[in-house]
């Protein structure tokens, strides 16, 4: 079973590694991160570097996609760059394309989310709405006739391997994959979803968000 993680500048690391650390895990599974040329590229705000091992070119029939988000994804989309070609052709043989965060804007450029519900960073639900996606508040999004699931910011990529892992072997495997990586979470705080974030947070949030960008 292939896996295929695309990387570009300015991604988010755990958008990739979250699920890179649950599906690796699989039976049988390889993992390819690819991309437009290979090498290293930067991570969102230039602290870390991440290697790409193979182009886009060099893998043409994964059994799955998982398209991280970033800053980098505005410039992707916005470019036209080579991924939205790659990821519309690999998706014809995919078992699944997924997305976390606004990789979710990569699948949309790519025509796969047209008139659909997906999942973004909700920073980002204008930009999915111009591109044809419905987007909503979930965590996961899943619709599985067109092989498609697509996950909110960050963190809710490990959720959606953790699913993915259960469509692609079993739920005891996807259990198993969970406990391999301890995922328990008990955060000291519950304010990671903007229903819950409350006004004062939300706004700390955007000031953050503007001096990253």
């Amino acid at each position: 079973m292939h896996i295929a993680i695309p990387l570009f500048p300015e991604v988010t690391v755990l958008d990739a590694v979250g699920p890179y650390e649950v599906l690796q895990r699989l039976p049988d599974a390889t993992v390819t991160f690819v991309g437009r040329q290979t090498g290293e590229v930067r991570s969102d705000n230039g602290f870390l570097g991440l290697i790409i091992d193979a182009t886009y070119d060099d893998v043409t029939d994964p059994d799955v996609v998982v398209v991280p988000g970033g800053q980098g994804t505005r410039r992707l989309i916005g470019e036209g760059d080579p991924i939205i070609d790659w990821v519309k052709q690999v998706h014809a043989t995919t078992r699944f394309t997924t997305s976390v965060c606004t990789g979710s804007l990569v699948l949309a450029a790519a025509e796969l989310l047209d008139g659909l519900t997906a999942a973004t960073h909700w920073g980002a639900t204008d930009i999915l709405e111009d591109y044809g996606a419905t987007p909503t508040g979930e965590r996961v999004v899943e619709h599985l006739d067109e092989r498609i699931i697509t996950a909110a910011g960050v963190s809710s990529g490990i959720d959606m391997a953790l699913r993915l892992s259960e469509l692609l072997v079993d739920q005891t495997a996807a259990r198993a994959m969970q406990l391999m990586i301890e995922y328990d979470p008990q955060p000291p705080f519950d304010s990671g979803s903007v229903d819950k974030a409350g006004d004062e947070v939300m706004a700390r949030a955007i000031e953050y968000f503007a001096v990253k960008k």
